[in-house]
Order: structure tokens, then C-alpha cells, then sequence
């Protein structure tokens, strides 16, 4: 996210899926501007087919997608589709489908926390091209000239997903010290409406996983070290997780294939 700092504003730089234009929220450049009810509420998630997700949503996650660990930095994500740029979750009414569960990733838009360069402090920002923020809002950002409610629980969520972004780091920091992250490789084998084979398997997706072998092959000093951290049911839920890829691959070969279509680089 990089976003050149108006004049008294700190310089912010990151960059975050979802977000165009992020600016940090002032009442001197928003005080007119709020929310508003939108037809699509979630459409911005239509294009992507992976959405991170902190370790206290693993069990949350488990029911509906692989939740699977991606880059050099082991960074959880929830799998909502196998092809680039597409979201198999998302309606053509631009709503999460019914009961499948939304990441706090995706639920804090169109606010987002951004560092300063500057200093140390975090900084509160608002997708300015965000379709629910218009100058005509429902909601408004401030109210007489201080934060309205509803842009001060917006802070207190994204307080809270700060903190659980944080726990998340230190839960893969100790997944890696413990060498319990393993390499997968999840493919599809076509078939023909009789069930043979149409051609080779295919790959879909390399990832990182939590390997059960080697978590079971723990001493009991380390598994009660986690048990005290509480990482073992998060880990469970993750293993749990994947055996939603079946449920992923099937929903998206009942999907339209776009003329060139590319695997989801996890």
C-alpha cells in the first residue's frame, strides 16, 4: 500500500490486497464522508482466491476451506478457489455465500491499520475508492467533529485483528523452530462424465502444511510447550482444513473456465 503522505501526514507504505486508494482517516479530508448500504457488499473479494486469516480463525475456518501456508513467511490463508482471480464464494450478488464463514481480513474493510514510517505508531486508513464510502453516506466518519461510533469500532476491530495478526506471527515463528512445516502438492485428476481419466493429473497448487508426522513424532516437552502456547488446536483445525481441497476443486469444475485460465500459485 503506497500512498503519498499529504501535506502533515505521515508517510505509509505496505501493500494490502483489497485496497486502491487508502488514506489515513482525518476529520480535515473525510469529515463529510461515511458508508453506505451497497449491492455487493463483499464484491471486492470476487477476485481473490486466497484471503489471509489469523491463527484464532483456523477453527472457524476449517468447515469451509484448506487453510494452508504460503511465501517465505508461512503466511495463513484460507482457500476460497483455485484459480487465479477467482473467488468460488462469492455470489453474482456479491455476498459470501450462505454459511461459509468471511475472514476478519475481508469483514474490516474498507479500514485498514498502516505503519509509519515515520514513527512507530500504527495509522488508521480508509479505502477512499471503496464502493460503501461515498460523501453522501448513511454513516457517517465523524460527528461533531470527532469520531462518529461506528468509525471508533472500526478501530476497535482493527485493534483486535493487529493483535491477533501479531499472535499469528509468533504461532508460525514456533511451527518453524519446531521444522513442522512440510512442502504439499494438491492436484486434480480429470475425468470423463464415466468416471475414466481425461488426461494428467494437474496441478493446482504447492503449499506449506503443518506435517502430522512430524508433529506426532514430538517429545512431550514440545507438544505440552504448544499445548501451554495454545497452538494445538489451531494446528488440529489446520490439518482438519485440508480436506476441504475435494470440496474446492469440485465447486470450481462446476464453474466456468475463463479461455485462459492459471492455477492458483499458493
Amino acid at each position: 500500500m503506497n500512498t503519498p503522505p499529504a501535506a502533515g501526514q505521515p508517510a505509509l507504505t505496505g501493500q494490502v490486497l483489497f485496497y486502491k486508494q487508502p488514506q489515513p482517516l482525518s476529520l480535515e479530508d473525510h469529515a463529510g464522508l461515511g458508508v453506505k448500504q451497497i449491492d455487493q457488499p463483499f464484491g471486492f473479494m470476487r477476485e481473490a482466491h486466497a484471503i489471509p486469516v489469523t491463527v484464532t480463525e483456523f477453527g472457524l475456518c476449517a468447515s469451509s476451506y484448506p487453510v494452508i501456508f504460503v511465501g517465505d513467511d508461512r503466511t495463513p490463508v484460507a482457500v476460497m478457489g483455485i484459480r487465479q482471480g477467482q473467488n468460488l464464494y462469492v455470489s453474482a450478488d456479491g455476498r459470501v455465500i450462505e454459511d461459509y464463514y468471511v475472514p476478519a481480513f475481508a469483514r474490516r474493510y474498507p479500514f485498514v491499520f498502516a505503519a509509519d514510517d515515520n514513527s512507530d505508531r500504527l495509522v488508521l486508513c480508509v479505502d477512499r475508492q471503496a464502493p460503501m464510502v461515498t460523501n453522501q453516506p448513511e454513516v457517517a466518519f465523524f460527528e461533531n467533529g470527532q469520531p462518529s461510533k461506528f468509525t471508533n469500532d472500526a478501530i476497535e476491530f482493527c485493534k483486535e485483528f493487529e493483535r491477533q495478526r501479531r499472535a499469528t506471527t509468533d504461532f508460525v515463528k514456533m511451527i518453524r523452530d519446531l521444522d513442522l512445516f512440510e512442502q504439499k502438492t494438491v492436484t486434480f485428476q480429470p475425468r470423463t462424465p464415466d468416471g475414466a481419466e481425461a488426461g494428467p493429473p494437474q496441478k493446482i497448487a504447492d503449499y506449506w502444511a503443518i506435517s502430522e508426522e512430524r508433529f506426532n513424532a514430538l517429545s512431550n516437552e514440545k507438544f505440552l510447550e504448544l499445548k501451554a502456547n495454545g497452538a494445538i488446536g489451531a494446528i488440529y483445525a489446520h490439518m482438519v482444513s485440508l480436506l476441504n481441497w475435494q470440496r474446492v476443486i469440485q465447486r470450481a469444475m462446476r464453474m466456468p473456465v475463463s479461455p485462459n485460465p492459471q492455477p492458483a500459485n499458493a
